[in-house]
């Protein structure tokens, strides 16, 4: 058996979304590049299996911002590791942006601005937040401005709603803030909308400077200076303090921090491409050779260059443009305009900014114009032209491999949107079986999974695989077979490409409000960042419990049919019963007979009561029928008729009916259906008609002497 190999855990509160997607696609990154495992839970420390769930698999946690309940992952032993906030609770490290040199940087540019009157908005919730704040309150006091709380707006949250709160509140001081820094680039985004739809110019009334760098940021109008942080950066670093823990390096707790750049567009009113240029115009680049290289590095590098760095570690193919720009004022011949357009793609891939990439073009045209200058070169039309053409062929090229990368990302997010909707037909429309068998994930790009129902939910310590899924043929649990949660999904069965290669695993709590269902094991690549925070794992997700839930009503509701089955063919087979034994006939003494009846009376029955009746006083000659109601259910209309009926004919024949368990109900019920049963003698029970039969009440026909029956029930005829 092949020893299992090094596995980091991730618990994530959400798996989608520029900052989530982005940590995880570097802790990934760097995990592929060392030839580990990827375990991804959406879940958080709090949730009750974290601290268990795939523990047998896991070798080091990494806690992605939220850290409730993080004691409990701690007192389970092993390294641990946070993302974007401490927890001094769990004594462990924490990858951190470097958010004090961040927040200086932007408030210190400010102030050289001239500006005084600097507001801060974010959401104080948020440990980064907090910290940012308490670099902007030191940057002011060294700068020898006093802090003024109240220029400090609280957001609600981390997003544009958040920006655009705080600026109802700013607009209010409008003319005493000059400038606002923002903890985050979707609070300032929402700043900045907000404030431009009240009439206020950004950054001529007001300069706005975020934090993270987004790239809404460079789309923007203005575009919004910020300060960069790269969260797959904090995923690499997370898993570097990971893996130094599990290699036996002592590492202490507490922030480690990921650098920050200062990232300077109009908001905060530069232009810093221009000021880019203007600062190598200065630069002695005769040569046109590593020093314009690097500058074109710069431009596009989310990163300084560091000294010593050759630019083409960054960009190998700003040596093909440099070589294509030194043979266009040459005369020399062009390098291959295919060696061109793969250099584009280089660029576009270092960063999607237009006004960067078109600053490279600048760039090369300004260098040219200072050469020529130097050089007192000012009569060569024909390497004037022959500049001009290549500049316009790498501007072109540059347009054409960012429209590559907007097309395939465009194309991307349509492969989504159908495997999404292909998903939720098969999961809202698809049999139990269906769902179960995990055949929808045919229209996703996952390569393996396997679902786990809790044995029992309300201990959620073993689950049973009810449902496998493998498209690359690799072994799967067998169905109905039972793993403690520590296990799952089961490591010796995962597929070798989850092991250094393109794919990662990814454990999906099932739950509604109503129920845990148990656990999806997928294994697939990483998701497509996209702007939200929910994006198709979460989505299947939540189908798959929607799913679950209505096959567990629509199970309930077959269970209670089948048992209203079964009453209705038990009520059948007794009605079944009373009408087998029919209108029984039980002479009680000379001349009374006792006819009790039990069921509905339907029209049918009714006859044969007639027809019993009838029949029994002429063959017994009785003067008195008791008719013994006790046993019907229910008196309407119809049964009084049939009542009323049998009365009248046992009448002519000389006897009269005394009607046996008229209940108060029974009798309400008849005054309410305004029923007259006329001069139809009733009693309550047959022990009351006993005893006036005994006292020889009831032996007299019609008209007869003897005691009054009980009040009859319904109208009263004719007039007091």
């Amino acid at each position: 058996m092949h020893p299992r190999p090094t596995t980091i855990g991730v618990l994530t509160p959400f798996l989608d979304g520029f900052y989530f997607n982005a940590v995880v696609r570097g802790i990934h990154e760097a995990v592929q590049q060392r030839g580990h495992r990827l375990v991804v839970v959406r879940a958080t420390p709090e949730h009750v299996e974290a601290p268990s769930l795939a523990r047998d698999l896991v070798d080091g946690w990494i806690v992605v911002l939220t850290t409730d309940g993080i004691e409990r992952l701690a007192r389970a032993g092993g390294p641990l590791v946070t993302v974007s906030t401490c927890a001094p609770e769990a004594g462990c490290p924490a990858a951190m942006p470097d958010n004090d040199a961040g927040i200086r940087s932007a408030v210190s540019h400010l102030i050289e601005h001239g500006h005084r009157r600097i507001a801060f908005v974010g959401c104080l919730e948020q440990e980064d937040i907090r910290a940012r704040l308490e670099g902007y309150k030191a940057t002011l006091a060294e700068r020898g401005i006093p802090f003024d709380p109240g220029l400090v707006f609280e957001a609600a949250n981390n997003w544009l709603s958040g920006g655009q709160d705080a600026a109802a509140a700013m607009l209010a001081r409008r003319g005493d803030i000059t400038a606002a820094v923002a903890g985050t680039d979707k609070n300032a985004l929402g700043l900045m909308s907000a404030l431009q739809a009240a009439g206020c110019r950004v950054p001529e009334d007001l300069a706005v400077i975020g934090f993270d760098d987004i790239a809404e940021a460079q789309w923007a109008a203005p575009p919004l200076t910020t300060v960069r942080q790269r969260f797959d950066g904090l995923g690499r670093l997370a898993c570097e303090l990971v893996l130094a823990q599990l290699a036996g390096e002592v590492v202490p707790p507490g922030p480690a921090l990921a650098p920050t750049t200062f990232v300077q567009r109009r908001s905060c009113g530069c232009n810093a491409l221009q000021g880019f240029l203007r600062a190598g115009d200065a630069a002695h680049d005769d040569d046109l050779g590593d020093l314009l290289a690097r500058q074109m590095v710069a431009l596009l590098s989310p990163h300084p260059l560091p000294p010593g760095t050759p630019p083409g570690s960054v960009w190998p193919g700003v040596t093909r443009v440099i070589e294509g720009f030194t043979a266009a004022i040459e005369g020399a011949a062009p390098p291959p305009a295919a060696g061109i357009d793969d250099a584009c793609q280089q660029a576009v891939r270092l960063t999607p900014d237009v006004e960067s990439l078109m600053g490279t073009v600048r760039l090369l045209g300004r260098a040219f114009r200072r050469r020529r200058a130097r050089r007192g070169e000012g009569g060569d039309g024909a390497a004037e032209d022959r500049v001009d053409e290549f500049l316009e062929q790498v501007r072109l090229s540059l347009m054409l491999a960012r429209l590559d990368a907007e097309r395939e990302f465009v194309g991307a997010l349509g492969e989504v949107v159908r495997s999404d909707h292909e998903v939720s037909l098969a999961l809202l429309g698809g049999t139990h079986e269906e769902l179960r068998s995990l055949s929808w994930l045919d229209a996703t790009s996952t390569i393996w999974s396997c679902l786990g129902l809790w044995e029992d939910p309300a201990t959620r310590e073993r689950l049973v695989i009810v449902g496998t899924y493998s498209r690359d043929g690799s072994p799967t649990p067998p169905i109905g077979s039972v793993v403690p949660r520590e296990a799952f999904p089961p490591a010796a069965l995962l597929p070798p490409s989850s092991v250094g290669g393109p794919y990662l695993v990814s454990l999906l709590p099932i739950r509604t409000l109503q129920r845990d269902w148990g656990i999806l094991a997928t294994v697939g690549p990483g998701s497509l960042e996209i702007a939200g925070d929910e994006g198709s794992v979460a989505i299947w997700g939540a189908l798959l419990s929607a799913a679950l839930e209505r096959d567990a009503l629509m199970q309930s509701l077959s269970e209670q049919h089948a048992s209203l089955q079964e009453a209705f063919e038990r009520e059948r087979a007794l009605s079944a019963a009373v009408r087998a034994l029919g209108c029984p006939l039980i002479p009680l003494v000379e001349g009374v007979l006792l006819v009790p009846l039990i069921g509905e009376l339907d029209g049918e029955r009714a006859r044969q009561v007639l027809e019993t009746v009838v029949e029994g006083v002429s063959r017994h000659g009785a003067r008195c029928v008791l008719l013994d109601i006790t046993g019907v259910p229910r008196v309407d209309a119809q049964v009084a008729h049939a009542l009323q009926q049998t009365h009248g004919a046992a009448g002519l024949l000389g006897a009269r009916v005394v009607l046996i368990g008229v209940r108060p109900e029974i009798a309400a019920r008849l005054v309410a259906l305004d029923i007259d049963l006329g001069d139809l003698a009733a009693h309550r029970a047959l022990s009351s008609a006993l005893d006036e039969l005994a006292r020889g009440g009831l032996r007299a026909g019609r008209g007869g002497a003897g005691a009054p029956p009980e009040p009859r029930p319904g109208r009263r005829r004719g007039r007091a």
